[in-house]
């Protein structure tokens, strides 16, 4: 954005009409108002768009959008996010998009290790998983999470999905985020060290629910598919 050769440089400072620089990566919430106020000197405007959905919401432009921009910026630019998202949401003002996706991550990355653990139990106690799943699936505990990262855990299918060292990297956004804020988040924490556990096994390129295969190492115990 601000480097050699990089957007700044090929926008016209104060032109008559302000361009506009949509952020769609996850990236500090912090930062991002910096950029902001940065571009707004230079006469443009900057919004935060970042994604939720994965490969599969990208290629069929059905992605979650959380925007921060004002409202005039926001009337700008959701025509062209609605082409690429299915839920464009106005979160507020320049920031609001970021702070609402590590706030996302920080749901989803809690509720893949839960969904780990309790598949996990219910293995090792002698149930069937994908039956405990599918009788969960009807139940409080229903999730998206439950519904695909669970199967993933079962079927040992550990395709990307939404690979572990980019997973683990909004962990970081997350919590240098909230230590500057002074808010603990110690389940993020544990989380993002289990993270870093399968980076440590090699499994840059893992989906995140591979995260269940730290948690079989201390239990000494693999998820078991019941036969038919």
């Amino acid at each position: 954005l601000f480097g050699e050769n990089g957007v700044v440089e090929g926008l016209e400072p104060h032109s008559d009409q302000a361009k506009m620089i949509v952020d769609m990566s996850s990236i500090s919430p912090l930062e991002t108002r910096k950029f902001s106020t940065r571009l707004n000197v230079l006469g443009q405007e900057y919004a935060d768009a970042p994604v939720s959905g994965g490969d599969v919401g990208a290629q069929n432009a059905t992605l979650t959008i959380m925007v921060g921009a004002s409202a005039a910026v926001f009337a700008r630019i959701k025509p062209v996010l609605d082409l690429m998202g299915k839920t464009v949401t106005h979160v507020g003002e320049t920031g609001a998009g970021q702070i609402c996706k590590v706030a996302n991550q920080i749901i989803v990355s809690s509720t893949i290790e839960a969904v780990a653990e309790a598949l996990l139990f219910a293995s090792k106690a002698g149930a069937d998983p994908e039956k405990v799943r599918q009788a969960l699936l009807g139940g409080f505990a229903a999730s998206r999470v439950l519904e695909v990262h669970g199967e993933r855990m079962i079927q040992r299918n550990f395709e990307p999905g939404f690979r572990i060292e980019l997973h683990q990297k909004d962990l970081d956004i997350a919590l240098a985020s909230a230590s500057a804020l002074g808010v603990s988040l110690p389940n993020t924490a544990t989380v993002r060290e289990l993270f870093s556990a399968c980076l440590a096994h090699g499994g840059a390129k893992w989906d995140n629910s591979a995260i269940v295969k730290m948690l079989e190492k201390l239990a000494n115990h693999e998820i078991q598919k019941h036969p038919e």
